[in-house]
């Protein structure tokens, strides 16, 4: 059902809607509450870090009035158990005249960054003594254009009513579990009365997109296994004298991984792999030792990558090792002279490899003999890219490469069209990192060590932690770190990386932070994993327990890279028990797939997926808390549902078009 068959929703903020996706009624009860705010319970300040959005009392001790600025405001001193503070309004003159002196109930967001002061940025405000809206749990969504929360909480409340709900799980199993309706389930998500609501509900809708997802696996695996139609040539021995090429011995890992491809490439079947290790467990070393048995039978290479940084990388290591083969690069910005000459080579077998971006999946792109393709899974190679590049190559054999550490019973779920290898061990040179967790009374010293690095050639990265959902805050936040730091470290050059500069523009910061035109980077979470800069030796994290462990691991990873003792410093916001908890799994281990364990016991199934920091598994599931219990429930039912007693030909339909649609399918 279209967005404007409900009276709240008129074309204007039908077209804000789509901007996230948003078409139907449908996708509507799907945009599920990034948040909730338990309105029942008051924050103190003190607890809040900056970005936060919370609901605290106060006592108003002054209002004054600036109507002469460029941007007029209206500033409130306030009083919180003895801390001052201030909340300010931007054009809201109004404001004035309706705060008083007194005690008063304030919802909004929390300015409160390192070594400044405490402030809220125009909160919603009503008196202690006549308060009717805030109260209660509410849900908080993301927001688009001119869509404001009370918008969508109203235009979602619509759409729960006329949605119809239809489960994909058979009814047998719906009535033997005693499963929740679907359309209670949505209802409870969206309009909770207690916490035990969004973790039931979510748990329901969870169990049906993974029951789904796990059984469109399971159909297209079961009846995937084509035959091969390429022989390789490469034999054993031509294989050994690649890999001696290499100025390192492989490790066992690595050697185990090169032996299951030569194995996979000589079977009667094409492959399908998912090659998953730790950061800097040689996986693109694993990788070339695939495009070498393919090109030494004669065949083309392709190597996939999501941006142009990593794809001239990847190029410049090809060409390293493949001084006999004609390697070209393919990205968005290669000049079309030079994309029309790369096209006719690849048609008619001149190019030997090519490495590149989406650019190499475009339908004018074509291949005399594509045999070997490997494509980058971390960087959001769903699916259907991974469908759209094989296609290319009759019976085109893929490896999968991801740096996401996951737990091998996941893995088998969620990779369930690959076969898993996993490396294990990590290379001998690579630099163990020292992780501290910096006080606040120790943050002026770390930043004068930091220039004292940079003083001696070495870099460092700043991350600032993605608020999703939010991404003018999250640019002001970086934004404001960035002016921050040049103030106090005037002679320290630094670059600034955040999601909402265009692609160019992010890879000509990357690359001059690489050939060391900057000392210092500050970025969001779009820090491309895979980048090599050998001199970048420190990595500082903010709010660090606003992330995933394992995505901390990852961003951890961008450091160490070279011959130099490397450092990873983690400041927290908020200094809770469970947040040092967390992060001392950090600071203490070392290992990405046991840090994948902690981080998945820890946070649940929706969080580990990464549905809240980057990246997501499905849309369907986005922004839903749920145990991991729930995924192997959907795998139980999903098993049961197709053990042979049950009819399942309109799931096996669906299963299959569900496959299809996959365009993002991720672990983060």
């Amino acid at each position: 059902m279209q967005l404007t068959s409900i009276k709240y929703v008129s074309e204007k903020r039908e077209k804000d809607f789509n901007k996230m996706g948003v078409y139907t009624l449908e996708e509507l009860v799907r945009h599920y509450p990034r948040d909730y705010l338990d309105l029942r319970h008051a924050t103190l300040l003190k607890n809040a870090y900056h970005n936060d959005v919370i609901l605290t009392v106060c006592e108003v001790l002054n209002v004054e009035v600036n109507r002469y600025s460029k941007r007029p405001f209206v500033k409130a001193l306030c009083q919180q158990e003895g801390h001052m503070f201030t909340a300010i309004w931007f054009n809201q003159p109004y404001v004035a005249q309706k705060l008083q002196i007194g005690e008063y109930l304030f919802y909004g967001r929390v300015q409160n960054k390192y070594g400044m002061g405490c402030q809220m940025t125009n909160p919603s405000f009503e008196r202690t003594d006549k308060n009717f809206k805030l109260k209660g749990l509410v849900p908080v969504y993301s927001l688009s254009g001119s869509l404001t929360q009370g918008v969508v909480r109203t235009a979602i409340s619509q759409a729960l009513k006329k949605v119809q709900y239809l489960s994909h799980i058979p009814a047998p199993l719906i009535k033997k579990y005693n499963l929740m309706p679907l359309s209670e389930a949505f209802f409870k998500v969206h309009c909770p009365e207690s916490a035990e609501d969004i973790k039931k509900g979510s748990q329901r809708i969870a169990l049906e997109e993974y029951f789904l997802l796990i059984s469109a696996f399971k159909v297209i695996k079961g009846g995937r296994e084509e035959a091969r139609i390429r022989r390789y040539t490469a034999t054993e021995s031509d294989l050994e004298a690649f890999i001696s090429r290499f100025p390192f011995e492989f490790t066992a890992g690595q050697k185990e991984a090169v032996q299951k491809i030569f194995e996979a490439l000589n079977s009667p079947h094409k492959m399908n792999m998912l090659l998953q290790g730790d950061v800097g467990s040689g996986k693109t070393a694993v990788a070339l030792s695939g495009i070498y048995m393919g090109v030494k039978s004669g065949f083309q290479a392709a190597m996939l990558a999501p941006t142009e940084v990593l794809a001239r990388q990847n190029a410049e290591l090809l060409k390293r090792y493949f001084p006999d083969y004609k390697v070209e690069t393919l990205t968005g910005s290669t000049p079309a002279a030079e994309k029309k000459a790369i096209k006719k080579g690849l048609a008619s077998g001149e190019i030997n490899i090519v490495c590149g971006t989406h650019a190499v999946i475009q339908d004018d792109v074509v291949f005399k003999n594509l045999a070997f393709a490997v494509c980058d899974e971390q960087h959001r190679f769903g699916v259907a890219q991974r469908s759209s590049l094989v296609e290319k190559g009759e019976g085109c054999d893929v490896l999968v490469m991801s740096a996401t550490p996951i737990p091998r019973t996941l893995s088998l779920i969620f990779y369930g069209d690959l076969d898993v290898t996993t490396i294990k061990d990590k290379p001998r040179s690579r630099q163990e990192i020292s992780t501290s967790i910096i006080p606040e009374r120790k943050y002026n010293d770390m930043l004068r060590y930091v220039a004292e690095q940079a003083a001696l050639g070495n870099q460092t990265y700043f991350v600032c932690p993605k608020i999703e959902g939010d991404d003018e805050g999250t640019v002001m936040s970086v934004t404001e770190l960035f002016d921050d730091l040049r103030a106090k470290m005037p002679s320290v050059r630094f670059a600034l990386l955040h999601g909402k500069m265009k692609d160019k523009e992010k890879n000509a910061v990357m690359s001059a932070f690489k050939s060391k035109e900057y000392d210092c980077l500050v970025s969001t979470t779009v820090i491309e994993v895979g980048v090599d800069v050998p001199d970048a030796t420190t990595m500082i994290i903010y709010n660090a327990e606003r992330f995933g462990l394992s995505q901390l691991h990852q961003l951890r990873g961008r450091v160490g890279r070279g011959d130099k003792k490397s450092y990873c410093f983690l400041l927290m916001g908020t200094d809770t028990e469970e947040a040092r908890e967390r992060l001392s799994v950090i600071k203490t281990c070392a290992d990405g797939f046991e840090i994948a364990e902690a981080d998945l016991k820890m946070r649940g199934g929706g969080d580990f997926m990464g549905t809240r920091q980057s990246g997501r598994m499905l849309s369907e599931i986005k922004n839903l808390k749920f145990p991991v219990e729930t995924i192997f429930t959907a795998k139980k039912l999903s098993d049961e549902a197709f053990s042979g007693i049950l009819d399942t030909r309109e799931l096996t339909r669906i299963a299959a078009e569900k496959y299809k649609a996959l365009s993002d399918v991720t672990l983060n």
